[in-house]
């Protein structure tokens, strides 16, 4: 049986800006209001609000809970301090990766953001993988979830809040108050820029839209929709699951190394890992930008020396360098700095690409 598309909290505000909706990850969503381009100027140079409520979340309770989460994640929880937050992903034993997620480690709770397609998928493997004294719950139906990005947010928001938002360091989180009202506030982001995520139950949602318009009316905050949400990702180069991470893929071949603690004993996926260590990385994720003309798109092959070795996972016009920029993956000798390839476009001339280091955009406000 079909399932029911949802609407978040939200969708009446959506509606009100004018907003492109389409359907994504079971929910309608505002693709975009005015524009990509010009919305995703706005939260490079401005500040923006992004509706991210579709995200799933799952709440892991019980005295064992950083011990279960270390189990089942790739990063070290145990080692997160309270109110800190923490990348991270979870494998399967064949270290395919089931997802990648935000690890918060509240005072009575361990709070696991995970993606809107993924929800139901991640919360069975969740309670399947169950084990030590802890209690799990899905509450992605009850939550909302606002995003306020770009380099005017920590005043837009300060307005809001009486505690002093400079002395929170970027992934770090407090549970406070806005106007009375309970929210989870976190310096977190995709997008490259200084910003905060407030999460609240979803009875709260339009009256926190509404106190962060007003309080962003003189900075000329605007709604964002998911089209300028993926340009301002990607240009930062943060990997998206199911273009550049799926269960197809490993942290490892990712250049997700970083979120794998191989010493902090057991998790799911860690003995597959050293085996692939062991053996060697046959691939690599790589990022490169267009030479010459044209935009690499999603699943192209990409070619050296005539022949095809990898294909493009994400790829656009990126608003901020005015020029094509991808990421795929390549056959580990073909994935040095500097590398100059090819992808392939049927019955049109391939897109000259050359393989950069580190994130396309590089100026981001992120704190």
């Amino acid at each position: 049986m079909q399932k029911e598309v949802k609407k978040t909290p939200f969708y009446e505000m959506h509606l009100k800006y004018k907003a492109k909706i389409v359907e994504f990850a079971g929910f309608l969503m505002p693709v975009q209001y005015e524009g990509i381009i010009p919305e995703h100027e706005a939260v490079r140079t401005g500040v923006g609000v992004f509706d991210v409520s579709h995200m799933g979340e799952v709440e892991v309770r019980g005295k064992d809970r950083l011990r279960f989460v270390n189990y089942i994640t790739t990063n070290d929880a145990v080692k997160l301090a309270p109110n800190q937050v923490q990348y991270s992903a979870m494998l399967y034993p064949d270290a395919g990766i089931v997802d990648d997620l935000l690890v918060y480690n509240l005072a009575d709770r361990a709070f696991l953001v995970i993606n809107a397609a993924n929800t139901d998928k991640d919360y069975k493997w969740i309670i399947d993988a169950r084990k030590f004294d802890v209690s799990i719950t899905n509450i992605s139906d009850s939550i909302a979830q606002l995003a306020i990005q770009g380099p005017k947010s920590e005043p837009v928001t300060q307005k809001l809040f009486d505690l002093d938002l400079a002395a929170i360091k970027f992934y770090w989180a407090i549970e406070t108050k806005m106007a009375g009202m309970p929210v989870l506030l976190s310096r977190t982001g995709y997008t490259g820029e200084d910003g905060f995520e407030v999460y609240m139950e979803n009875k709260y949602a339009s009256k926190v839209w509404d106190l962060i318009f007003e309080a962003g009316r003189e900075f000329n905050i605007r709604p964002i929709g998911l089209g300028a949400r993926d340009t301002l990702r990607f240009e930062v180069r943060y990997c998206l699951y199911g273009n550049d991470i799926d269960k197809t893929t490993n942290p490892l071949d990712a250049g997700l190394g970083w979120i794998v603690k191989m010493d902090k004993g057991e998790f799911i996926g860690r003995e597959a890992l050293l085996k692939i260590k062991e053996a060697g990385l046959k691939r690599k994720l790589v990022g490169f930008e267009v030479t010459g003309r044209g935009i690499p798109r999603p699943h192209l092959d990409i070619a050296a020396e005539g022949q095809v070795i990898g294909h493009v996972t994400s790829g656009t016009f990126s608003p901020s360098l005015k020029k094509g920029i991808g990421m795929g993956y390549v056959e580990i000798g073909f994935g040095d700095i500097g590398k100059k390839l090819q992808v392939i476009v049927p019955g049109k001339d391939p897109i000259e690409v050359e393989i950069i280091k580190g994130p396309f955009y590089k100026h981001g406000t992120r704190k």
